[in-house]
């Protein structure tokens, strides 16, 4: 079969939720990937963040491989031989009391905001029903109702009405609204993201988060720091919060807790709050399973093991240097931002209508996948395996790429100052 024929199928027999660059990948090791006709290409998504350790590192494989062929599932009705070893190793690797295990993400996130409500009327005495969650605008916390009532995404949020009640927004970077909005006594938790992923890496001005986390202590209100995507070395430091020193109350993690490899997620939190939800208050029947837990014990080790926080620290800032000289260079490209390995361009519109999706496809045709967000946005991050040679190629492939497109392309506005 060809790319076009597994295209083909995905038309027809799946639903139409998601919007693919037209390459079929069949297999990965590291940063590269291959599709079904044996055509290479550097991965620069990560599936969002999800491939940190890059594509089947042999550490996690065999991890996974030994485990799956000895006991995969118990469910929570019963122990088994591996979850607590992980509770063990992933609480005191991040410093908290206790684990809740999940699957996916959006689960994880669900999960902070039920125990911020549970806690809530239970030690911080809001009354039944009044409690009030912060988000702040632009965010991505996934799909779930949960996630789509505090979301601002038309694409996201439009069609699925009614909302869920108890959710307060607040712009994103602004201290002064957010402290208003604590002065309701009502309020127990701000869920934020360190930097924002899905909106384009938007990352705050310097402060923000540490302010933001001293605002919630003087009025009592938990802090929740959604890092399914900025977590797990991809910023820099094993968690974007540790950026400014902040230890938030409530940890979310996800994505590459299993290198890719399946869905696992976590919510981290001391025992005054994690042990407010009992038994048979909230679960999964999949969450905390031997598989995973075996997994994520190894792909923490690959993080730590293989410095991946300190390459993504090095080579973010040698990529964004060299990025800039293109923007410098360019109209089409008006900024690049971001920390670590997780960064993004702002394409111009064009007199002729390209955006950064056609971008995208001229990059997938030169070697090298990446996918756009918010119509005018790239996001950059590559497993955090790279090296700096292909960290080259890929900016000596992106240049390349934008040149060709800039004078194919006029942009509409001039460049900005």
């Amino acid at each position: 079969m060809t790319s076009q024929d597994y295209i083909n199928l995905e038309d027809k027999y799946g639903a139409h939720n998601y919007h693919p660059i037209d390459v079929v990948i069949d297999r990965g090791e590291g940063v590269w990937v291959w599709d079904v006709e044996g055509k290479k290409y550097m991965d620069f998504l990560s599936a969002y963040s999800a491939v940190n350790q890059g594509h089947c590192h042999p550490k996690i494989i065999a991890a996974l491989t030994e485990q799956a062929q000895k006991l995969t599932l118990t469910s929570r009705a019963f122990y088994n031989s591996q979850l607590g070893v992980y509770e063990k190793y992933i609480t005191e690797f991040f410093g908290y009391d206790k684990v809740l295990p999940m699957n996916t993400g959006v689960e994880a996130v669900e999960t902070a905001f039920k125990l911020a409500r549970k806690w809530a009327y239970t030690v911080k005495g809001i009354k039944e029903y009044d409690a009030k969650i912060i988000f702040a605008k632009e965010n991505f916390h996934g799909r779930t109702m949960m996630a789509v009532s505090a979301s601002t995404d038309p694409d996201c949020k439009e069609g699925y009405g009614p909302y869920l009640p108890g959710i307060e927004l607040v712009p994103y970077d602004d201290l002064g609204a957010l402290e208003k909005a604590l002065e309701d006594k009502n309020v127990a938790a701000f869920i934020v993201e360190p930097i924002q992923g899905e909106a384009g890496v938007v990352v705050p001005g310097e402060g923000y988060l540490k302010k933001a986390h001293e605002l919630c202590k003087a009025k009592n209100v938990l802090l929740i720091c959604d890092e399914v995507q900025t977590g797990l070395a991809r910023t820099g430091k094993m968690l974007a919060s540790e950026h400014e020193g902040v230890r938030p109350d409530v940890l979310i993690l996800g994505k590459a807790l299993s290198g890719g490899v399946l869905p696992i997620s976590a919510v981290l939190a001391d025992d005054d709050i994690m042990l407010t939800i009992k038994p048979g208050q909230h679960g999964s029947t999949f969450g905390g399973n031997p598989l995973a837990a075996r997994v994520a014990v190894a792909a923490l080790e690959v993080l730590k093991e293989e410095k991946l926080a300190e390459n993504a620290d090095k080579l973010g800032k040698y990529f964004r240097e060299q990025m800039q000289k293109i923007v410098d260079e360019l109209e089409i490209v008006t900024l690049v931002r971001g920390k670590g390995l997780l960064n993004a361009i702002v394409i111009k519109p064009t007199a002729t209508g390209k955006t950064a999706w056609d971008v995208c496809v001229e990059l997938k045709n030169n070697g090298l996948l990446a996918k756009p967000t918010h119509g005018d946005i790239i996001r950059f991050a590559p497993p955090l395996v790279i090296t700096k040679d292909e960290i080259d190629w890929a900016v000596e492939t992106i240049r390349k790429v934008l040149v060709k497109f800039e004078a194919e392309n006029k942009p509409i506005t001039e460049k900005a100052g």
